[in-house]
């Protein structure tokens, strides 16, 4: 069984991470009390213990009400560099080697920023962030995600804005937010839009609404990837030990489109019981394009390693199965082809025969 502490070194790639989600709870407090935004708690580690336990309700809809404090946190254009940044630093530390940090430009602009504001200051952090990993002896790339809202009238602004920065930081477009009730297609228009524009986008489908959400984010939207995506296995039936997909799985998985997998978020939010019952070994032994990923490390108390660890102790997943799932992830980066297959040439599978042969 792999431990924490085994798969911190080992290279990691972070695609599904809200940089509203993974705020450390002592930056949330200064900032929090510098704008008077009132906090649950008042010491880091009770208002750590409050978001989880806040989170973990196994309802999407409370564990989205968490947000109202990081975003509070996160209204200029300090506190944006300086949460990029802290994104960044945190996630070297745990050998993520690339990290997509998504977030919502709208939803910080209380404190007169502009939305261009806003997606300068974090470009600024993902930057300071990567330097200073680097000068503690970590290699990292972070680029951003710009994110609309789902629940929000449906506009070009945010695609628009992810195409102005495409090559200063922003990477993709996304939409984010309540599911159930809000298909993906209300913002065909924007995608159909960057589609036109050569431009990467993940659309989170198949997490707390089903087949749906996700066939519309596939075949009406044209998903590059899967947010999530989990629901997936609605469509697959299980009969004496034997799985047959229908039409939607087998297309999804023989499309090879990536699946951003959050474990532990996704038992917050009600997808399973309990990591047992969780669709994500399934999905790998079926030959789908899994990734795992954390959502939210605040909320959910965890980073990538905790994620592959939980996943070693339930299923039994080996560093074959690790570096299968990172490998994955970094090829299903909205990054360069050359310089993905360089991460996975140079760093990723180097890494992962050095800790077979340990």
């Amino acid at each position: 069984m792999l431990t924490i502490d085994d798969l911190r070194p080992l290279p990691k790639v972070a695609l599904h991470d809200h940089l509203d989600g993974g705020l450390r709870p002592e930056t949330v407090l200064e900032h929090c009390a510098e704008v008077g935004h009132q906090l649950p708690a008042s010491d880091p580690e009770t208002l750590r213990r409050w978001f989880y336990e806040a989170a973990d309700s196994g309802s999407l809809v409370r564990y989205l009400e968490t947000f109202e404090h990081t975003v509070a946190a996160m209204q200029t254009a300090e506190h944006l560099r300086r949460v990029a940044a802290e994104f960044v630093i945190d996630q070297a530390r745990d050998g993520v080697v690339y990290a997509e940090a998504r977030w919502a430009p709208e939803q910080h602009l209380r404190r007169g920023l502009s939305m261009a504001d806003a997606v300068e200051a974090v470009r600024d952090g993902l930057r300071e962030g990567m330097v200073a990993a680097t000068a503690e002896g970590n290699r990292i790339v972070a680029r951003q995600i710009v994110t609309s809202m789902r629940h929000a009238e449906p506009t070009l602004e945010v695609a628009e804005l992810a195409l102005a920065y495409r090559d200063d930081s922003v990477c993709g477009f996304d939409i984010a937010g309540a599911e159930d009730g809000f298909p993906p297609a209300r913002f065909v228009e924007a995608f159909g839009f960057l589609k036109r524009n050569n431009m990467f986008f993940t659309i989170h489908a198949g997490e707390a609404f089903g087949l749906p959400s996700i066939w519309e984010a596939v075949q009406v939207c044209g998903a590059d990837r899967l947010g999530h995506g989990v629901r997936i296995v609605e469509d697959i039936e299980l009969s004496d030990g034997a799985a047959k997909l229908g039409r939607l799985a087998a297309y999804v998985r023989d499309a090879r489109i990536p699946l951003e997998v959050a474990p532990s978020s996704n038992l917050q939010t009600g997808i399973a019981t309990t990591m047992a019952d969780h669709p994500v070994d399934l999905l790998k032994d079926l030959g789908f394009n899994v990734t795992v990923n954390c959502d939210n490390r605040l909320m959910s108390a965890t980073t990538m390693s905790r994620e592959f660890a939980l996943l070693s102790e339930t299923f039994g997943w080996d560093l074959d199965d690790v570096e299968w799932c990172t490998v994955n992830a970094m090829r299903a980066a909205f990054l360069h082809h050359d310089q993905r297959e360089s991460l996975i040439r140079e760093v990723i599978r180097p890494a992962y025969a050095a800790a077979r042969a340990a």
